[in-house]
């Protein structure tokens, strides 16, 4: 996965930039994903990082809708989304989504699932245009794990209701239906604020990187060239604007199940390496494992996370 954040600093005060795009609250996870690195902060510079405008008027099309910030956060180092499930009520604690990889604890090893764990995180909240408009902060951690995905849910102090009511945000909704390959997608960053446009290339029923294997893992098409910073970044659904998966990895350097290198593995056990190709991990089994309150309930029928 990705070099510590204070790299990435580095990279950008050698090339003469003003202000860093996130501030360091938290460490940094190093190695895999797509947490901010030196490669994110060095494509910035030279210019990979559009406006806000163009990402969304390239997004636009006859059967699909323009996706944009609103709901999305930054994080010291990753993005992501602050989501509901589709029967959350409005008084319900909101959640916020990003990857396992991405928690201020560091990366829970092969096997590891938190749930119920102390936090006190905070997130960026951001409006459709990209604006920083509040800071959420986290109650607890309600799961976390890089076991079969790569995933983290905070709950926070605050209700769906009252993030509507003060800053006029809507959360995003969690897709509870498998996605189809071809579906044209949007993945918004919040912390570099970019938006990526590409499709659904299809999906892997294994994918190992370093010490971690994931499955049944969303491949995009090459136009979603993910960088460091967007790990944790929703993946949303162009005609339905619900999260069908939450983006995490691509493999760098061509090289085979290494970290930063995922490999695709099929049912009969052949690799398969795509260098330059960017990953996410579905989503539409978690909605089965919150229920009323939108709390965690992994014995829930349905639920299919992994357990502790």
């Amino acid at each position: 996965m990705r070099k510590p954040l204070a790299a990435a600093f580095c990279a950008l005060a050698i090339a003469g930039a003003g202000a860093a795009p996130a501030t360091a609250a938290d460490a940094a996870p190093t190695g895999v994903g797509k947490a901010a690195d030196t490669g994110s902060a060095t494509s910035a510079v030279s210019g990979v990082v559009t406006s806000v405008e163009q990402t969304l008027s390239g997004l636009r099309g006859p059967q699909t809708k323009a996706v944009n910030f609103a709901g999305t956060v930054a994080l010291s180092n990753c993005s992501g989304s602050v989501v509901r499930m589709p029967d959350a009520e409005d008084n319900d604690p909101a959640l916020v989504m990003t990857n396992g990889h991405c928690l201020e604890s560091g990366f829970p090893g092969p096997g590891q699932v938190l749930v119920d764990k102390a936090s006190s995180r905070t997130f960026s909240l951001l409006n459709a245009s990209g604006s920083r408009v509040a800071t959420l902060r986290a109650a607890k951690l309600s799961y976390g794990t890089m076991t079969d995905t790569d995933v983290a849910l905070y709950q926070l102090t605050t209700t769906y209701g009252q993030i509507k009511s003060s800053y006029n945000i809507n959360a995003l909704t969690l897709s509870d239906s498998h996605p189809v390959a071809g579906t044209a997608i949007g993945i918004p960053s919040g912390y570099w604020k970019r938006i990526y446009s590409c499709n659904i290339d299809g999906f892997v029923p294994t994918l190992k990187e370093g010490d971690w294997t994931w499955k049944d893992s969303v491949r995009y098409t090459s136009a979603c060239n993910t960088i460091g910073g967007t790990s944790g970044s929703p993946v949303v659904d162009q005609a339905t604007n619900k999260v069908v998966a939450v983006n995490n990895t691509g493999n760098e350097d061509g090289e085979r199940c290494t970290v930063n290198n995922p490999c695709e593995v099929d049912a009969n056990g052949t690799v398969t390496v795509r260098k330059g190709i960017n990953y996410a991990q579905q989503t539409y089994g978690i909605p089965a494992c919150f229920g009323i309150d939108s709390k965690l309930d992994l014995s829930a029928s349905g639920c299919t996370l992994p357990k502790p």
